[in-house]
Parts: C-alpha cells; sequence; structure tokens
C-alpha cells in the first residue's frame, strides 16, 4: 500500500463511519516508531506507521485510522479531540475504533544506564547522571560542596 491508496481508505473510511469528508493529507511516516499514528493539530494531517499495516494487517489500519479520525473530526468541529474527552470516547466507542493499537513484536526500546557519576567534594555524597552537568555551575543539593566527576 503506497500513501495515494492510503489517501483514498481514510477518505472512504470518514464518509462511511463518519459521514463527513477527510479534506487533508493521510500518509505513512517512516519515523514513527511505538505509535500506530498521530494527528498534526497545525496541519490537520494523519500521519500513519507502516510496521502495524505489515505486522497486523488491514483490520489494525482501520482501527488506527478510525481513532485519528476521531481527533481529525472532533478538532475542526472545535469539541473535545483529547484521549481524556467525554466527546472523544463516545465517537471512538460508535464508530468502533480501537483506544490503543496492538504492540509491535520487534520494537527495539533504548534503555540509558547512568553514564556520569558526580561527587560532592564535602559530604561525598554521589549523584547518578544520564547526562553531562556543569560542575561550575550546579553544587551539592545537601550541603552546598562543588562537584567532581567521580572516578
Amino acid at each position: 500500500m503506497d500513501n495515494l491508496k492510503l489517501q483514498k481508505l481514510v477518505e472512504d473510511i470518514s464518509i462511511t463511519f463518519f459521514g463527513k469528508p477527510f479534506k487533508h493529507y493521510a500518509l505513512f511516516n517512516p519515523r514513527l516508531r511505538t505509535t500506530g499514528g498521530r494527528y498534526l493539530l497545525k496541519s490537520h494531517n494523519i500521519e500513519l506507521n507502516y510496521k502495524y499495516f505489515e505486522e497486523h494487517g488491514m483490520t489494525e489500519l482501520i482501527a488506527i485510522i478510525k481513532h485519528e479520525l476521531c481527533h481529525y473530526h472532533l478538532h475542526i468541529e472545535g469539541r473535545g479531540y483529547q484521549h481524556k474527552d467525554y466527546d472523544f470516547k463516545a465517537l471512538l466507542k460508535q464508530v468502533g475504533g480501537s483506544r490503543f493499537c496492538t504492540p509491535l513484536k520487534n520494537v527495539k526500546t533504548k534503555r540509558v544506564t547512568v553514564l556520569h557519576l558526580y561527587e560532592c567534594t564535602n559530604c561525598k555524597t554521589l549523584y547518578k547522571r544520564k547526562r553531562k552537568v556543569d560542575t561550575t555551575r550546579y553544587v551539592c543539593g545537601k550541603c552546598g560542596g562543588k562537584l567532581n566527576k567521580a572516578k
């Protein structure tokens, strides 16, 4: 499936289930990793993850499209389009969209380990950080002493 077929599919689903036209663009975004799709508030476009179509098939893709179209139509109408809003939940239930998409099997999650260790010169408190800390700017939270990179 390419972007032209996807556009046609989204327009058909919008007319069939919502009774309203979809006047913007729907396309596959290869950079999406963990989400099935997203609705862009500024441009009103919908981006979908092609991996969900490959792994779970057309039914999962249609459920994701319905979910994103709920965001789209409610936002255009000025009603509650967020996941927490009653309007969104009611419309999603009415059209039969999925609230959450099925997780992908082969998604690699990045696990960040502690890379930087700092020690206070006064009280010897250790601070574990994922990012570097500017030791000239920051001091110990307990005693106010100078921080040094621990060996």
